[in-house]
């Protein structure tokens, strides 16, 4: 007799099903507060151009505008790495791609606040733009951030590639170019930032990652961790897109501080695709060789691709190195990491493998 379960094979109801169907779900904008400011923010229409001045004193006497924030108001740097606490809630010096956040407003509504972000006054002075990788690589003019356009370089290495390849039997390379594309959820990014009078301080952000919120807002605002508190609301949507700690997070919470009163910050669908972070273009120059057992000997840069392929024991010796580079178009500034990117190509190369040795049929000669 068959034992009986109680969860496998039968089918549950999600828990909350029932709140999302019948529209119940509180998201990030969904919230409302009472005396709740409406956030927005100014962003740079340049790839790249040094900050020459901000004027912010019209904006500042329009009726209805309670504060107005530059990067000034926020200096201090944050990022996910240790490697990379170079990212700017507002930025100061320079703008390093279009979207770049650079001033702030609150207001009573979304009308003014709109209207005081025109009335702010930003003088740029132009710099060169690298608007793809091999520009990029190329380091001509200013790089986007220090002293290189190369955030990291990786180089690892596992067998003996070199006499692997000797011994190959089909050898094939690619150039591999993954354009890029952002994760597109349904909702837009949202926070609702909250100053109390004892000096504590909540953010209901719709975030994958709450903690690094947490942790960006203790630094950023010089606040002990203790007395702010972050609540990740309901998704409608991230797939990864909603992983990172996003500038509207910072800029509601001081301008919460600022004001006394709640703040919140909702982007349009245009500043999703500025602000997002996600998958980045990626250049891959791949060389791969084949046994007669079915095994890859390979040598290529992503260790994402690297990992996947390990998975499946197939591959038996690597060399993965590359360089993970800035550049204008998007706010690459986030962790390194190349999962999908390079794990998107493997299949699509065995195909193009399989297809050319069914033309020319190498190992006919061993069956």
């Amino acid at each position: 007799m068959a034992e009986a379960f109680s969860v496998v094979g039968k089918s549950l109801t999600k828990p909350d099903a029932y709140a999302k169907v019948s529209g119940q779900t509180k998201f990030a904008d969904d919230l409302s507060l009472p005396r709740m400011l409406y956030g927005r923010i100014l962003r740079s229409p340049y790839p790249h151009a040094r900050v020459l001045h901000v004027d912010t004193s019209a904006a500042r006497e329009l009726s209805g505008v309670l504060a107005v924030l530059t990067g000034d108001d926020l200096p201090v740097k944050f990022g996910i790495l240790p490697v990379s606490q170079d990212e700017e809630a507002l930025a100061r010096e320079k703008v390093r791609y279009v979207g770049d956040p650079i001033a702030a407003v609150a207001a009573t509504d979304e009308w003014i606040a709109d209207e005081a972000l025109d009335l702010i006054d930003v003088q740029f002075k132009e710099l060169p733009h690298a608007m793809s990788i091999q520009e990029a690589l190329a380091a001509q003019g200013e790089p986007i951030h220090g002293s290189s356009n190369v955030h990291k370089a990786v180089a690892l290495e596992f067998g003996d590639t070199d006499a692997a390849m000797r011994v190959a039997e089909h050898v094939r390379e690619d150039t591999v170019f993954f354009e890029g594309n952002t994760h597109l959820p349904m909702e837009q990014h949202a926070a609702v930032a909250q100053y109390a009078v004892d000096g504590k301080l909540t953010l209901w952000t719709s975030s994958q990652t709450p903690h690094y919120v947490h942790r960006a807002l203790g630094k950023v605002l010089d606040m002990p961790m203790s007395r702010i508190r972050v609540i990740a609301t309901p998704n409608g949507g991230g797939f990864g897109g909603k992983s990172d700690i996003f500038s509207h997070e910072l800029v509601a919470a001081k301008l919460a501080i600022v004001t006394g009163r709640p703040v919140k910050i909702t982007l349009t669908r245009e500043e999703v695709f500025y602000a997002h972070r996600g998958r980045h273009p990626v250049l891959m120059k791949v060389r791969t060789g084949f046994t007669r057992d079915r095994h890859a000997i390979s040598e290529f840069p992503g260790w994402g691709w690297l990992r996947q392929l390990r998975r499946r024991e197939h591959v038996l010796h690597g060399r993965p190195a590359g360089d993970h580079v800035c550049h204008s178009p998007v706010p690459v500034r986030r962790r390194p990491a190349l999962h999908q990117q390079a794990a998107l190509r493997p299949e699509a190369r065995a195909r193009h493998t399989a297809a050319a040795l069914c033309a020319r049929d190498p190992f006919r000669q061993s069956r």
